[in-house]
C-alpha cells in the first residue's frame, strides 16, 4: 500500500483542511503490530479499538482512524474521524482495490479453501506479481485487511473468503467483486448456522453474486447441490471433481506420507505432484489449474509450480516428534468431511503403528453427535492402534469406539485435560509411530502439539 493521508480523506470522502502530509504504507487493526507508515483502525472487538490507540501510536502508527462519537485524547499523531470505523474500513478497502485494479480470485468451501488458495497463487505465480489471504485472514476484517495491504504492483490478488452465517459471504463479495469464483466443496461445516447443506451451498453460491460479468465460475461438479444451483450463473463455468462429466477429472490418483500424484484429461500425459498427503487434495489442485488455464500459465509451468507449493501451516502439515515419531498436524480446523478424508488417507500408508487424536468438532449444532458418531465408520484397531479423543462432542464417538476397542487403547478426555493427554501420549509413542492431531482450533491441540514435537 502507498498513499497520502490526503488520499485517505479523498477515498473516504471526507473534507478536510490543513491535512498532515503523511505518507501511508500499511493499515493494521492489532495495536501490537503497528508500525511506522501505518495507519491504524481501531476496531471493536471484545473490547473496543479504540483503547488500543496509545499502543498504536507507541509501536510507531503514523496516522490513526477515530469514530466521532469518541473523544481524542491524544493528538501525538493524525487522525481521520469517520462516522462508522468499520465501514470506513471496507470503504478505503474497495478504493485501494479499484486503484491496483488486479484480477482477484476469490475462494470458498466448506474445506480445503486455505490449500487452494495456496495452490492457485502458487499457480498464477508462475506469470504474476501474486498477493493472497494471509493465513487464514478470511473474515469481514480478513478480507479488507488482505486488500489493504496488498503491494500497489499486485496483478492479481487471491482472496480467502469465510463464512459462518448467511449474507457474510455477499458482503465480502461485495468489496472484492472477483473475476472468478471457487466453491471447493459443500460440507458440514458451521452447520450449527445453517441447518442443512442445502442452505450452506446456498451460502457458498452468494460468491458468484458480484462476479465480474465477464468472469468465471469454478466448482466442485460432483457435488449436485452446486450443479443445480450453477444454472442460474450467466458467467463462464469449468468444474473439477472425479466423474467424468467435469471439466477437468483427476486419473491415477497415488498418495503417500510425503506427496501425491495424479493425471488428468485435459493433459492425460503430464503427472503433476502435490508435496502433500490425500488423495482429497487432489480436487484442490484441478481447481487451481482451471484459473491457471484461465490466465493461460502454461502447464509445464503449473505442475512445476505445484511441485513447489508451501502450504499454510497447521494444515495436514508432517512434523517430526522429539523421539523421531512422524506427527501429521492439522489442528487448526476440523469438520466432518475433512477429519474423515484425513482418517481415510492414513490408513492407506505403509508405516508403523498409527495412533489418533481426535477433538471436537465445533459449530455442528444439533446435528453434532451424529456427525461426532459418524467417524467411528473410519476408525477401526486394525488401522489404528491407540485413539485418543478430546472434548465433549468426541464423547459420542468415544462412546461407539469401546465397542470395537480395547480400553487399553481408546481415551477421552475433557477439554482442560490437555495436560494429561500430553503426558499420556508421551508415555505410548515409539519412535516409529505416526500420529494424527486433529481438531477444531477451540481446543487448542496446538499446545499438544508444542509439547510433542
Amino acid at each position: 500500500m502507498k498513499m497520502k493521508l490526503r488520499e485517505v480523506y479523498s477515498a473516504l470522502k471526507i473534507t478536510a483542511e490543513n491535512i498532515p502530509d503523511v505518507q501511508i504504507t500499511g493499515v493494521c487493526f492489532d495495536s501490537r503490530k503497528a508500525k511506522t507508515g501505518d495507519l491504524f483502525f481501531p476496531l471493536k472487538g471484545d473490547r473496543d479499538g479504540h483503547e488500543f490507540i496509545e499502543s498504536a501510536i507507541n509501536n510507531g502508527a503514523s496516522a490513526s482512524i477515530w469514530q466521532k462519537d469518541h473523544q481524542i485524547t491524544n493528538k501525538a499523531i493524525p487522525y481521520v474521524v469517520v462516522d462508522d470505523v468499520m465501514t470506513a474500513f471496507n470503504t478505503l478497502a474497495k478504493y485501494y482495490l479499484s486503484k491496483v485494479n488486479p484480477k482477484v480470485v476469490a475462494v470458498t468451501g466448506s474445506n480445503g479453501k486455505t490449500t487452494t488458495k495456496d495452490m492457485i497463487a502458487s499457480v498464477l505465480a508462475v506469470n504474476n506479481n501474486v498477493a493472497k489471504t494471509p493465513k487464514n485472514f478470511n473474515n469481514d476484517i480478513g478480507v479488507p485487511f488482505t486488500i489493504l495491504n496488498m503491494p500497489i504492483n499486485t496483478e492479481v490478488l487471491v482472496i480467502e473468503m469465510g463464512m459462518d452465517r448467511p449474507g457474510q459471504i455477499e458482503k465480502l463479495s461485495t468489496i472484492a467483486t472477483p473475476d472468478v469464483s471457487v466453491i471447493t466443496m459443500i460440507g458440514e461445516a458451521h452447520i450449527e448456522f445453517f441447518g442443512t447443506r442445502d442452505k450452506i451451498a446456498d451460502a457458498k453460491m452468494e460468491i458468484t453474486h458480484h462476479l465480474q460479468e465477464d468472469g468465471m465460475f469454478i466448482y466442485d461438479g460432483d457435488e449436485p447441490l452446486l450443479n443445480e444451483r450453477a444454472q442460474n450463473v450467466q458467467q463462464k463455468i469449468s468444474t473439477f471433481g472425479r466423474n467424468d462429466s467435469n471439466t477437468i477429472f483427476a486419473t491415477e490418483v497415488h498418495s503417500d506420507k510425503q506427496q501425491t500424484t495424479f493425471k488428468t484429461n485435459l493433459w492425460p500425459e503430464i503427472e503433476f505432484s502435490i508435496p502433500i498427503m490425500g488423495d482429497y487434495n487432489v480436487n484442490n489442485a484441478m481447481a487451481a489449474l482451471l484459473v491457471g488455464q484461465r490466465y493461460h500459465i502454461k502447464v509445464e509451468n503449473m505442475q512445476k509450480a505445484l511441485s513447489e507449493l508451501y502450504v499454510t501451516e497447521n494444515r495436514t502439515e508432517w512434523l517430526k516428534a522429539k523421539n523421531g515419531a512422524d506427527v501429521l498436524s492439522d489442528v487448526y480446523n476440523s469438520n466432518p468431511t475433512a477429519a474423515s478424508e484425513v482418517l481415510d488417507n492414513l490408513k492407506k500408508l505403509s508405516t508403523g503403528r498409527k495412533i489418533v487424536v481426535l477433538g471436537d468438532m465445533l459449530e455442528l449444532g444439533d446435528a453434532s453427535k451424529r456427525l461426532h458418531e459418524s467417524l467411528a465408520d473410519h476408525i477401526d484397531p486394525k488401522d489404528f492402534e491407540k485413539v485418543y479423543l478430546v472434548g465433549n462432542e468426541m464423547k459420542a464417538l468415544y462412546d461407539l469406539l469401546v465397542q470395537k476397542y480395547d480400553p487399553t487403547n481408546l481415551s477421552w478426555y475433557s477439554s482442560d485435560q490437555l495436560v494429561q493427554l500430553t503426558e499420556n501420549i508421551k508415555e505410548e509413542m515409539n519412535s516409529d509411530d505416526t500420529i494424527l492431531l486433529k481438531a477444531s482450533h477451540g481446543i487448542h491441540l496446538e499446545n499438544v502439539l508444542k509439547e510433542l514435537i
